[in-house]
């Protein structure tokens, strides 16, 4: 059934690709920090001129807390996150050459890198497909679809992991994040015009439109 449904949704959202935008590695880990509770829209917005200013990890550690936080106001618990960056950075600097690493062991003890965001830096920056990135759509969606009965993100990507071919493991997690934004919405989903509607169990929904 998974299968056939991501089908559909592959048709739904031919364009579905990694909403943060970035050109190299350190980048992405930047943005990715950013990007906790917060729309991509804004970190895209506020990562031009951030990404313009600092070339390097070293760059980013020697930079100036008050200077870096202003600099991403506009990000939610922006103070956490400058120095969350320069924290990471700093370990970059110190530990990797100024390299991002490419294992997810070494990612998350990163700060402010989580199992969600070593994946997606994993995937976006490297290639490598290990699991499923699971944000705040994907969970909302699959429970819907009756693909997971958690609430834990790291018991859903085990349950994801499992049902979806890892060929889609990628894929799967911006098309239920489309389908998520456009759709199946939280906190009332738009079952009335949803494609999946025939095959959906509508788990936990109590009001639709």
């Amino acid at each position: 059934m998974p299968a056939a449904l991501l089908g559909k949704l592959k048709a739904l959202y031919p364009n579905a690709r990694y909403y943060l935008n970035f050109s190299t590695p350190l980048e992405l880990l930047v943005a990715a920090i950013l990007s906790a509770q917060v729309r991509d829209t804004v970190v895209n917005a506020t990562t031009p001129a951030l990404f313009k200013k600092y070339r390097s990890a070293d760059e980013y550690a020697r930079a100036d807390l008050e200077t870096l936080t202003r600099e991403i106001k506009a990000i939610t618990f922006s103070a956490n996150k400058a120095k969350h960056i320069k924290q990471a950075c700093a370990i970059l600097d110190e530990k990797y050459h100024g390299r991002v690493p490419e294992t997810l062991e070494q990612l998350v003890e990163l700060p402010g890198i989580g199992r969600k965001t070593a994946h997606a830096i994993l995937i976006n920056a490297f290639g490598k497909v290990e699991g499923v990135v699971v944000d705040t759509h994907v969970i909302r969606v699959a429970f819907r679809l009756g693909w997971t009965k958690n609430t834990k993100p790291d018991k859903i990507e085990q349950d994801l992991m499992t049902l979806i071919p890892k060929a889609d493991w990628a894929k799967a997690t911006w098309l239920l994040k489309d389908h998520g934004r456009a759709v199946c919405s939280a906190p009332v989903p738009a079952c009335s015009r949803c494609a999946l509607e025939p095959d959906c169990p509508k788990a936990g929904v109590t009001k639709r439109t």
